[in-house]
C-alpha cells in the first residue's frame, strides 16, 4: 500500500503509540493542580498540540489567574508522563506497517511531543529499534499545524517532501501534511485506530 514512498513518517501519541490515557491522566493531574478548568472536548481538539502552547491556549480561554510558570506547569506535566508511561503506552496497530516495512523504508516520528519525552516512549514501547528520526516540537520553530515537524523529518531522511508519506490521527496533523506538501494518512478511516483520550 505505501511501497511508492521512500520514507514513513509517523506522528507518535494517539497514532503509532497508544498513549491516550496517559496524556489524560497526566492533563488532569496538571490541570487540577494549576486551577485550569477541564474542557474535555476542547481538549479533543488540540491533541498534537506541544503542551505549552495547550496550556496558554487553555489559560487564555478560561480567563485563569494562575501563579505558576508555564515552564513549571510543562515540567510537572512531563513529570506525570515520565512516572505513568509503563502503566498505559503500548503500539497500535500500525506496529505491523512498521514491521513490514522496517529496513526497507526510511521511518521517522514528527510528533508535538518533546523530542526526549518522545524517545522514552519509544523505547517503553519497543519501538526505538525501528525508526531513525525523531523530530519532536522542541526541534521547530512552529510546531504542527505548520509544516515545519514534517520537513524536518524529511530533511533528516534526506529525501524530499513528496517521497514521504505522513500518518495522523488529528486533524491539524493531517493540515501539516498538507501543507508539507505530503501525502497524510487519517490513520482512523485507513487503519481504524482510535485515539482514546478525554
Amino acid at each position: 500500500m505505501y511501497d511508492d514512498y521512500l520514507a514513513l513518517i509517523f506522528d507518535m501519541d494517539g497514532t503509532l503509540v497508544d498513549s491516550g490515557q496517559l496524556h489524560e491522566f497526566s492533563w488532569t493531574a496538571t490541570l487540577n493542580k494549576f486551577g485550569i478548568p477541564i474542557d474535555g472536548p476542547l481538549m479533543r481538539t488540540l491533541a498534537g498540540v506541544p503542551t505549552r502552547d495547550t496550556l496558554e491556549i487553555l489559560i487564555k480561554k478560561f480567563d485563569c489567574q494562575v501563579t505558576a510558570s508555564i515552564d513549571e506547569m510543562n515540567e510537572f506535566k512531563q513529570l506525570c508522563v515520565r512516572d505513568n508511561l509503563h502503566r498505559f503506552v503500548q503500539p497500535t496497530a500500525l506496529i505491523d506497517v512498521v514491521k513490514k516495512y522496517h529496513g526497507k523504508k526510511l521511518m521517522a516520528i514528527g510528533t508535538g511531543a518533546n523530542t526526549p519525552e518522545a524517545l522514552l516512549v519509544l523505547k517503553q514501547c519497543g519501538l526505538n529499534a525501528f525508526i531513525q528520526v525523531v523530530v519532536g516540537a522542541d526541534q521547530v520553530e512552529n510546531p504542527k499545524p505548520a509544516p515545519d515537524t514534517f520537513l524536518r523529518c524529511a530533511e533528516l531522511m534526506g529525501v524530499s517532501a513528496s517521497q514521504c508519506v505522513v500518518f495522523e490521527d488529528s486533524q491539524l496533523g493531517l493540515q501539516a501534511a498538507a501543507q508539507a506538501g505530503m501525502v497524510g494518512i487519517d490513520v482512523l478511516l485507513i487503519h481504524g485506530i482510535h485515539n482514546d483520550y478525554f
